[in-house]
């Protein structure tokens, strides 16, 4: 089964004339979030690691500079 809701975000990239490549925000939040799945990703300069997805998120949305809502 396709996933049709990337395709869809696909399509309507190409119509508004978007290139398909990420932006540094969007590869910044897939660099955290595979430290993450990893077991590396630390709570600031600690040296604990992150136990929750939110955690995660949260961090991740802050390194590349944007917010949850909106």
């Amino acid at each position: 089964m396709e996933n049709t809701t990337s395709l869809r975000f696909v399509d309507s990239n190409l119509e508004e004339g978007l290139s398909n490549e990420k932006t540094k925000a969007q590869k910044k939040i897939s660099k955290v979030m595979k430290e993450y799945k990893a077991g590396t990703l630390n709570i600031g300069k600690s040296k604990k690691m992150v136990k929750s997805k939110k955690q995660a998120i949260a961090i991740a949305l802050s390194q590349a500079g944007k917010s949850k809502k909106g």
